[in-house]
């Protein structure tokens, strides 16, 4: 029996975050490698149909493995303009040493949990972001693509 295949995803720019961060809190060597995280202190977001800010008190917790990878784990909150808080948790890795010359990979999937309303678009999709942390470690940049 043969299936057609299924097209290739494509993916769209539906958000953009900026999240505000302060200095890492180091936790040290634990099992897997070392572990960190950054408390996420606000910033905002806008995107397609969806404009608002960051809330304090999220943290992205890092992992640090033996092979040079960090595992991402980041978990806060954003709350629309028209008061809708959703709930983000965004798994990923950052890779460094990467060849290429094209700088280091960071990439994530984010998913949403939005309540029943104009935003619950986000909880029926698979996104994948690009994160981009300032030179100063003030915020990092979040791109979040809608997969298609």
């Amino acid at each position: 029996m043969t299936t057609p295949n299924a097209p290739a995803p494509t993916l769209e720019l539906v958000l953009t975050i900026r999240a505000d961060i302060s200095p890492a809190v180091e936790v040290g060597p634990s099992d897997g490698g070392t572990r960190r995280y950054i408390p996420i202190v606000g910033g905002s977001f806008d995107g397609r149909g969806l404009t608002g800010e960051v809330l304090p008190g999220g943290a992205d917790w890092q992992l640090d493995r033996p092979d040079g990878i960090t595992e991402i784990d980041a978990h806060y909150s954003i709350r629309a303009e028209d008061g809708t808080v959703i709930i983000v948790r965004n798994r990923g890795i950052a890779d460094r040493t990467r060849p290429g010359g094209q700088g280091p990979y960071l990439r994530s999937s984010p998913r949403f949990h939005a309540p029943a309303g104009p935003h619950d678009w986000l909880n029926r999709s698979v996104f994948v972001g690009t994160i981009t942390p300032a030179a100063d470690r003030s915020h990092v940049m979040v791109r979040v693509y809608e997969s298609s």
